[in-house]
């Protein structure tokens, strides 16, 4: 077997004893917060409908995830956390692109 083919055996079982709740030496795990959107547009005092035109954000996406049809994936988890930590900043930033 090559190389490869012997990490990637490896990698797979390092990743099915973490799934069971091992912990891994030397394996790092990274913890993506997903904000609670109702939460955020609730503070800006903001419709669904104007939260999302302001940021960019599809109508449909914002509902999905505050009703918990959807999570945010990591990107978009970050840009949330950007508009709960700064949205001026942030509705300036797109308004300008």
């Amino acid at each position: 077997m090559s190389k490869f083919g012997k990490e990637l055996i490896e990698s797979m079982q390092q990743a099915a004893r973490h799934a069971r709740g091992h912990k891994i030496r030397g394996m790092r795990a990274t913890t993506v917060e997903i904000p609670d959107v109702k939460a955020i547009r609730e503070k800006l005092h903001m419709s669904q409908q104007r939260f999302a035109s302001t940021y960019r954000i599809p109508l449909a996406t914002v509902k999905n995830w505050e009703q918990g049809r959807r999570a945010p994936d990591a990107p978009a988890a970050a840009y949330l956390l950007a508009i709960r930590r700064r949205p001026k900043e942030v509705m300036e930033a797109v308004a300008g692109s």
